[in-house]
């Protein structure tokens, strides 16, 4: 009788620790991780478009595409950025996702999160300047709207950098990381 009494305990202790680990498991909540708000986008087409503030030259555009982001395949277009000498610009950039179909405007999200922002602009032995225009809820500066000034004729590269900047901006280049970074060959004519 011995036996019988230890294998009915032994039973019944087995079959308390099931129900126990069965109803602690079914009432534990499942945790779901929210999407990141800040996770990056990916960018595969760049376009810089150029107006003539005087209305003489026509407008210019040039292309940086890659479908696939960063890595992987060369991009199938990086456009040389062709302007005329001794001419102020107006300089839109749109930045776009065609990895999507439609394609994905990344820079209705840039925009909405201006204030994390700042595209920087950096020639090398071509004679342009670069000023921004339009401005975040901070009033600093954005770049996705800017005035570009060439001077003489001259050939060099344009560094366009889109500078991710959340709760750090200034102004300054500097600070954050690159969400964009491309060198654009440059010509002034």
């Amino acid at each position: 009788m011995n036996i019988l009494k230890t294998i009915s305990n032994t039973t019944l202790i087995t079959v308390s620790i099931f129900a126990l680990t069965l109803a602690y498991t079914s009432c534990k909540k499942k945790v779901v991780t929210p999407p990141n708000p800040n996770e990056e986008e990916l960018i595969t087409t760049i376009l810089l478009h150029f107006t003539d503030s005087a209305g003489v030259q026509p407008s210019v555009t040039s292309i940086y595409k890659d479908v696939d982001g960063d890595g992987g395949n060369n991009p199938s277009q990086w456009d040389t950025i062709k302007l005329k000498a001794n001419t102020t610009y107006y300089a839109e950039i749109l930045l776009l996702d065609d990895s999507k179909s439609p394609a994905d405007t990344i820079s209705n999200e840039v925009l909405e999160e201006a204030k994390d922002h700042l595209f920087c602009f950096t020639p090398s032995n071509v004679n342009v300047s670069v000023k921004r225009t339009d401005l975040d809820i901070n009033n600093l500066e954005i770049g996705l709207q800017s005035k570009w000034y060439t001077g003489a004729v001259a050939t060099g590269t344009m560094q366009v950098v889109l500078r991710h900047q959340p709760d750090i901006k200034t102004g300054a280049c500097a600070l954050g990381s690159s969400d964009v970074d491309l060198t654009f060959q440059c010509k002034v004519e």
